[in-house]
């Protein structure tokens, strides 16, 4: 950027003019450029990332709020506290026991001294949870699809995974430099042509990457199709579990038991940072395969393993998980309020987990009508270009078990309110149009 370059300010600038133009600029400039845009849409109320909080992850968090520097009451719907396991009394408990026990650290990678006879537990409930032979400890879930990945693939291997597959798996992919092809999401037709061009064999393995619910829309892989389409081709599947675990299912082991497809799935990665509301990530296989990854994995081998506290939180998580089954039903039911009160406001949503994407007009700027909820006090997550499309922009919204009726009904009075706030123009556009 030019030193008598003047900034064009926030109203007509977004976050693509500043990528674009990045691309001519030096590393100095470029994030000079960049601060000043960020100082606008912070200074204007657009920027509402990274609100502190000042309270327990709940059903109702208080944040410092960014305008006025005080503390604010909202009702968090942003959070991926599924179960609203963060705050559980059970939870707690046993991570006092673990910090009584272990302390707060260990200070090292699991192949070391990183490993406790928590870790060797948590190892042994994950895999009865997910029916796999065993299972890996990762430090973060990023790691652990990059781990997978660097770590079973080879370079005569080719991976067909699903356009809307995590930056952390496609990051594990461009990391290796594997032989890679995407096919459209969800797109079985094509998945089997590419099948068919590419056949496993004793030279290279083919894989299939998927992902059991995507974060974005929260729409399912239909593993039920996915799983006999790799078994005829010869191909590994890996399915990337995050959001599904603990939410699918009848028990909540997962989007494979949701399809019936329990160990028929080759690789299952999952996280803790979602339903178990903490850090850190695992994957599911034969033995064989985990033995392999433990010393081929570089992200598990040079990462400082998960403190025994985190290790706890999980445990005791899958001991809430199989005692209080109503959790999980009352987050159904939860999704299935939210779901049906939004159709009568006549947005088309159509949850199959618990995300809900609330889709803007492409007349609707998101950074005002975010701001508006964040006004009201409900707290959603604003997905904007470049995390998708700059036309599939979207508010996310995430359900927990705990939210109440009056919870829900609240949300909808500020969905109402946002849309007839902020879709006028888009309104009129149609009126005009027929």
């Amino acid at each position: 950027m030019k030193r008598n370059e003047r900034y064009k300010g926030g109203e007509n600038f977004n976050l693509r003019d500043v990528l674009l133009k990045g691309r001519k600029l030096t590393l100095v400039d470029r994030a000079n450029y960049f601060s000043r845009f960020l100082g606008v849409e912070t200074a204007t109320h657009h920027s509402l990332y990274m609100r502190p909080l000042a309270s327990a992850s709940d059903r109702e968090v208080e944040i410092i709020d960014p305008v006025t520097g005080k503390p604010k009451k909202m009702l968090m719907f942003g959070s991926n506290n599924y179960l609203g396991l963060a705050n559980h009394p059970c939870v707690r408990e046993q991570v006092f026991k673990a910090i009584n026990k272990y302390g707060v650290g260990i200070g090292g990678p699991p192949l070391l001294n990183g490993y406790t006879n928590l870790h060797c537990e948590l190892e042994e409930r994950l895999s009865a949870f997910k029916h796999a032979e065993d299972t890996l400890i990762f430090s973060t879930g990023y790691g652990a699809n990059v781990g997978l990945l660097t770590g079973l693939v080879n370079g005569s291997d080719v991976v067909l995974y699903d356009e809307y597959s995590h930056a952390s798996f496609c990051d594990g992919l461009a990391m290796g430099g594997k032989n890679s092809l995407r096919f459209h999401h969800n797109d079985l037709d094509e998945l089997a042509v590419l099948l068919d061009e590419h056949p496993a064999s004793s030279a290279g393995d083919t894989f299939v990457g998927v992902e059991g619910v995507y974060s974005m829309d929260g729409d399912l892989t239909p593993l039920d199709k996915i799983v006999p389409l790799c078994k005829k081709h010869g191909a590994i599947l890996i399915v990337d579990d995050a959001h599904g675990t603990g939410v699918m299912g009848k028990s909540g082991r997962g989007t494979a038991e949701h399809f019936g497809v329990e160990e028929m799935v080759d690789v299952t990665m999952g996280t803790f940072s979602k339903t178990f509301a903490v850090v850190g990530g695992f994957v599911s296989a034969s033995k064989p395969f985990i033995d392999y990854l433990r010393f081929f994995a570089r992200s598990y081998m040079f990462s400082a393993s998960l403190p025994p506290v985190i290790i706890a939180t999980v445990l005791a998580g899958l001991d809430v998980i199989e005692r209080e089954p109503e959790r999980l039903e009352q987050l159904r039911d939860n999704v299935h309020s939210a779901a049906e009160g939004l159709q009568k406001l006549g947005l088309i949503v159509h949850p199959q987990a618990a995300i809900i994407a609330l889709r803007v007009p492409r007349t609707m700027n998101i950074r005002q009508a975010g701001y508006r909820f964040h006004e009201a006090g409900i707290f959603v997550n604003s997905i904007e270009y470049p995390a998708v499309p700059i036309n599939q922009q979207r508010f996310r919204i995430s359900i927990m078990a705990t939210h109440t009726r009056e919870d829900i009904n609240r949300l909808l009075e500020c969905v109402e309110d946002v849309w007839s706030r902020f879709s006028q123009q888009e309104k009129m556009v149609r009126s005009q149009a027929a």
